[in-house]
């Protein structure tokens, strides 16, 4: 198939400008933007719904870091290249543990009130993989909420400053890019367009121009029918710097979180899981029969990496022919359940269910990618002036699978490298403005109601438990989605809010479903029922980038970038 190269909208109606735009208002996008205002570029931070709407809210777990004077950053590295199953770039993963821990004590410096131990020390518990404790939590199971309500609060304490503008309720469409370069390569970003939803002066269709974008759009959790992801996850980001011709990898590695509330086989959306840190403290999962079956799995019982236990859920559900098992807190005391995790227990208590004194249904479902848009340490891509940092970035430090609670370091601390980066870069003169040029390519719109039918090809191809032929029904479903009006007579689409959002998740779920398909071994978050095995050839990181034309050409890269395999 061909991929649209922009997608079909009218012509910008205003233009704003600036020295960097940052997409994305979760821990990624508000601690780049803070951190470019305090080097002096004048930002524009634009976020899709509110400024705390972004996922950084829903993180229950915690952020890990080696704070433990008995811990260390090689401790904290040795379990991420384990859990990462081969694939990690161990420059990044070093980066990551090594600036983590000042990272997150600057974070409570913000405001952030993680919750402390008896001493007053930011108190630590364990997740799955982690060989000792070292996730710092907040409101017990309200991480990410706190994170997120400390940085609105710095973010909402300037809003008046110029060097500062916000955005809020806005879509980005497209990057702008420039001329390409001499080799053929993407051109450089000029800026972006993006439609503003409601009224105001900026309203309908604009152009934010600058020459640096920083992307902290988040993931893709809307590809698939239920996800813990919230609805703005649509993958827009992701798909926009595909479609400037940026390099994407890592796409099939894709994590399902294994203990989401089980609501019933209809149950779609955004689903409430129940966070990794339960099984920390000690509960167990048990089968439809009461059989615990996770110490004959792995070592770690249920706290193995979060592939393995998803895995063997699915595979205990066809062994008892269920569709789920249960999370078992009953032998723990009552009263520490319902202090450590009041978020979890009072929206299960919504649903008739006692965390304490029921047993809880719980089944995998989409949680977090690990692929993105290809970047090096400081977050650049190779678009001249695009950079991403958070879930819609490949930085290397998830590898095949994502350690629990390296997400929200992860984009703390490249959020910060990357804000240097460009600061650095904007005042030697390395980033110019340039003006932009209409892509190659045809512009692209699916229509809205196709996206119940994109989501079932994702679940059924490169979904938890993956097959070549059920891939190949998938790329053939998706290849046969009309993706412009005029190619597809009678097909009710105009550019619009939900038709821009399904022609992106489109997009992802065809180049997810191609690193699927090409990728036959199972490693991480990927399995395949019919490669069960990993390969050593498959050390390399898969690749995937758009031609002037459209087409989608994948290729196998070095794990630390500029490094040979």
């Amino acid at each position: 198939m061909r991929f649209a190269r922009r997608l079909l909208a009218p012509q910008p109606g205003w233009t704003a400008t600036a020295d960097v735009v940052v997409v994305g208002s979760g821990i990624a996008g508000l601690t780049a933007a803070l951190a470019l205002r305090a080097r002096g570029p004048r930002v524009l931070l634009i976020t899709k719904s509110v400024l705390a709407s972004g996922s950084t809210i829903w993180a229950q777990g915690g952020i890990a870091a080696a704070l433990d004077p008995r811990d260390t950053p090689d401790a904290h590295l040795a379990d991420t290249l384990v859990a990462g199953a081969g694939l990690c770039d161990p420059a990044a993963v070093e980066v990551l543990v090594t600036e983590g821990p000042a990272r997150v004590r600057e974070l409570a410096g913000l405001g952030a009130a993680f919750d402390l131990d008896a001493a007053g020390e930011i108190s630590l518990t364990r997740e799955g993989g982690h060989g000792t404790r070292r996730i710092a939590h907040a409101g017990g199971d309200a991480t990410g909420a706190e994170i997120s309500r400390a940085l609105v609060a710095r973010i909402e304490a300037v809003r008046n400053d110029p060097g500062i503008e916000v955005i809020e309720h806005a879509l980005v469409l497209d990057l702008l890019t420039g001329a390409p370069g001499p080799d053929g390569g993407p051109g450089p970003i000029c800026g972006v367009t993006l439609h503003v939803m409601g009224a105001g002066s900026r309203d309908g269709v604009g152009a934010a121009l600058a020459p640096a974008v920083l992307l902290a759009t988040g993931g893709i959790g809307q590809v698939y029918p239920s996800s813990t992801n919230p609805s703005l996850a649509t993958g827009d980001g992701l798909a926009a710097a595909l479609r400037a011709g940026a390099t994407v990898a890592d796409m099939e590695f894709v994590q399902f979180h294994p203990t989401v509330l089980w609501l019933g086989a209809g149950a779609k959306g955004q689903l409430p899981l129940v966070s990794e840190a339960v099984r920390g403290e000690g509960a167990l999962l048990v089968d439809t029969d009461g059989v615990r079956f996770m110490p004959d799995i792995h070592p770690l019982a249920e706290l193995a990496p979060r592939d393995v236990v998803a895995h063997a859920i699915v595979r205990r559900m066809a062994a008892t022919g269920a569709d789920h098992v249960y999370l078992d807190c009953r032998h723990l005391d009552a009263d520490f359940v319902h202090e450590r995790f009041p978020t979890i227990h009072a929206r299960l208590l919504a649903e008739g269910i006692d965390l304490a004194s029921d047993l809880v249904p719980v089944a995998p479902a989409h949680h977090f990618h690990s692929g993105g848009v290809l970047t090096d340490l400081v977050g650049r891509s190779d678009v001249p002036g695009l950079y991403a940092a958070g879930e819609v970035a490949c930085t290397g430090v998830h590898g095949a699978n994502r350690l629990a609670s390296n997400s929200l370091l992860e984009g703390l601390v490249f959020a910060h490298r990357a804000a240097d980066d460009v600061a650095t870069r904007l005042a030697a003169g390395e980033l110019p403005r340039v003006e932009p040029v209409e892509r190659s390519g045809p512009a692209g719109l699916c229509a809205a109601a196709a996206r119940p039918r994109i989501q079932r090809l994702a679940q059924k191809g490169p979904g938890v438990i993956r097959t070549g032929a059920d891939l190949d029904v998938a790329a053939a479903g998706l290849a046969g989605v009309p993706t412009t009006p005029d190619a597809a007579p009678g097909v009710v689409a105009s550019p619009q809010t939900a038709e821009w959002e399904t022609t992106n998740l489109h997009q992802v779920a065809s180049v997810l479903t191609a690193t699927a398909s090409a990728r036959t071994e199972s490693r991480g978050g990927h399995y395949r029922e019919d490669h069960p095995a990993a390969a050593d050839a498959w050390l390399v990181r898969l690749a995937a980038r758009l031609d002037p034309d459209g087409g989608l050409a994948l290729t196998r890269a070095p794990l630390t970038p500029g490094v040979e395999a």
